[in-house]
Order: structure tokens, then sequence, then C-alpha cells
């Protein structure tokens, strides 16, 4: 019967004389790659040729890369990219290794930077090595998420997906708020994406069904949704066109007629006490330029 080391075609005599505390499948990766196992102090500015792309990046698309690069053309790189060594991605996740080439680190948080350096021609990267964060898949889609939380270009579908595998993985909506230091109602506001239909999520993808009200179309029973969401998506008000006061009229005695009285504005009518609803209720009723006033005001009450 062969052992571990016949299997990964590692020689008795190096099983037997790698360090202590190292795998056998390190041990291999080692061998095949060249790469020490210990005693080497990380890099901290590498090629950028020797960063490859995390694989479990929750970005299906990394976009508006142009502006980014401007920044990291003009001003350099302010932020070094978090990294784990190709050896322990190797190790956490063999199967998942596609598109990794030779590069000797996988970056874990910062692959819209790395994009965005390579499409700004730089030759090299400040990077902070953590072999920590490649533990397992969750692990990565974790700290991804984490890093990705506060920032608006992470398309709202993908931020719910993410946020469906790690709780398949953690177990609880409770649980995965915790963990990203949210609450629980704010991960299933954002889990109610994952109840629309296909088809309402495409529109999600492609910003015909605003992202607010599909969360509350989200909660309705799916044969609902679909009139739910036509009706949202028509609610658009056009601008308010304004008039010049037309010229009085001259009756027969030659007594100008006073123009008529403005119609007062309609009363907005909320029937429920939600935040989605009162936000819809004011987006379908008001401005674009009302709704920032009314903002604008709120911000000043809180």
């Amino acid at each position: 019967m062969s052992s571990k080391a016949d299997k990964l075609g590692v020689s008795a005599s190096f099983a037997r004389a790698q360090p202590v505390g190292v795998s056998s499948r390190r041990a291999a990766i080692a061998e095949a790659t060249g790469a020490p196992t210990s005693g080497v102090v990380p890099p901290s500015e590498v090629p950028i040729e020797a960063l490859a792309h995390n694989p479990f990046n929750l970005r299906e698309d990394l976009t508006d890369l142009d502006e980014l690069a401007q920044s990291l053309a003009v001003r350099g790189q302010l932020q070094p990219l978090a990294v784990a060594t190709r050896m322990a991605f190797m190790e956490a996740h063999p199967g998942a290794t596609d598109g990794l080439g030779r590069a000797p680190y996988v970056v874990i948080d910062g692959n819209r930077r790395l994009a965005a350096a390579q499409l700004a021609g730089l030759k090299t990267m400040h990077i902070h090595v953590n072999d920590a964060l490649s533990a397992s898949a969750a692990d990565i889609l974790e700290s991804a998420l984490i890093a990705n939380v506060h920032r608006v270009d992470v398309a709202p579908m993908d931020q719910a997906r993410a946020l469906q595998e790690l709780v398949d993985v953690h177990g609880s909506q409770a649980q995965v708020a915790k963990r990203i230091g949210k609450t629980p109602a704010w991960v299933s506001q954002r889990l109610t994406l994952l109840n629309l239909t296909p088809e309402l999520q495409d529109k999600v993808e492609t910003g015909e069904l605003k992202v607010e009200p599909a969360r509350r179309i989200g909660r309705l029973p799916q044969e609902q949704q679909a009139a739910a969401a036509t009706e949202s998506i028509n609610a658009v008000n056009p601008p308010r066109q304004r008039t010049r006061p037309a010229p009085p009229t001259v009756n027969a005695v030659n007594t100008p007629t006073p123009p008529p009285s403005p119609t007062p504005n309609p009363r907005i009518t909320i029937s429920a006490q939600s935040p989605e609803t009162i936000a819809d209720a004011l987006t379908a009723h008001l401005t674009p330029d009302d709704l920032k006033a009314v903002t604008e005001l709120l911000m000043q009450r809180i």
C-alpha cells in the first residue's frame, strides 16, 4: 500500500527531512515549485505579474476601472493588497487553481485595485502577506465580503449571493450578521433579493428594477411579484414642467380677469411605517430635486 508521500510524488528522504509542522501536501508543493516552506520574510512589494486574482472574488465583473486606474497612475498605491502565498492557497484549495498561472501570490482583498493597476500599466504593487486568509473558500468569501460590504460598487445580487453562501456555511443569518458586523435585519433585507423570480433578478442586475422596491417585492409570493414589479417600474413621475402664467383675459367691460388659483399639491399618503414603504411612496410622488431636498433635511435631523 503506497504512502501519502508516494501518492504526492515525494521521496521518503524528503518526507523525513521536511520541517516540523509542515504538511506532506505543502512539502510536495514546495518541492514541485521550489518555494521554501518557512524561514523566509515575505516581501512588501512584488512585480505585478507575481499576483493572481482571487478565484473566489465575490464580484462577477470588475467594472468602472478607468477612474481608479487614473488615480493609481497619478497618486500611486495608497493601500497594500492582502494576499496569500500560492503554496497556502493550493494547499487549502487543490481544485481551484485555474487562472492562477505561475503567480506566487493570490490576491484575497484588492482584486479591483489589481485590475486597475494592470490597466494603468503599474510595474509593481505593495502587498501584505497573510496565509491565514486562505484557510477555506468560506473564509476567502467572508474576507472579500467584509472588505467590500461598505463599497457601493458591489452589485446587489452579487452581495446577496455571497451572503447566502455565508449563511450556508455558518448556519444562520444571525451568525453571519455577527461575523460581518451588521444587524440580522440588514442581512435579511439583502437576502430577500434571492426570493425574486429569475426574470426580476435579471431586472435588478440591469437596473430596470430598483433595489429598494425589489427588496420589498422579494417578500411577496412569486406569483404576485411580476405585477408588483411592473407597478414599481411604471411609477416614475416625469419632471414637473415650469410654465409661464397665462396673461389675464379681458371681459366685455375691459375688467381684467385674475388668473386661476394654483392647484394645491396632492397629499402623500403612506399606509405603512416601514422604511422601504416610506421610501417607495416618496419616490413615486416627488421629483429627484425634491427627494434630494428631503434627504438633506432628514440628515440635518439625525
